[in-house]
């Protein structure tokens, strides 16, 4: 390190000046993207049928496609520092929020949803007459 700290912020986010942080920051970016991408592909097959956890990785994959689409961009175009690391801040965060603060109460209420239809299904059929149709008493119409 030759200069202060907040000297760094302003230049530009290439190998020449940051030699040990460039490198990393793409291929960790590249690496990230293509992982998420299949995660998010199999979770959502495992999980095809609850619509919050899909919503969830939904947000996940497109914050990911975001910020580490924006790291390739800023690595190959050379941005300036402080943009390279307000837009790794910032999407960090949102992940953390998206995982942490926005959906856990949304995974409470489908844990409740979910609690109360297996109580009425075991409630309907804990006695055998229930799975038996009885007779409906219809009236015929007759033909004229």
């Amino acid at each position: 390190m030759l200069r202060l700290p907040w000297e760094y912020l302003f230049q530009s986010f290439s190998k020449e000046k940051f030699p040990d942080l460039y490198n990393p920051v793409w291929i960790s970016s590249v690496l990230l993207l293509a992982a998420t991408v299949i995660f998010y592909n199999v979770r959502t097959r495992q999980l095809h049928r609850h619509k919050v956890f899909l919503e969830m990785y939904e947000w996940i994959l497109w914050t990911a496609v975001v910020v580490f689409g924006l790291m390739m961009v800023y690595a190959l175009f050379r941005f300036d520092w402080i943009i390279v690391l307000s837009t790794l801040v910032i999407g960090l965060g949102m992940f953390v929020w998206i995982r942490f603060v926005r959906f856990p109460p949304y995974f409470a209420a489908y844990e409740r949803q979910l609690a109360k239809q297996r109580y009425f299904s075991r409630e309907r059929f804990s006695k055998p007459e229930a799975t038996i149709r009885t007779k409906s008493t219809r009236r015929r119409r007759r033909r004229r």
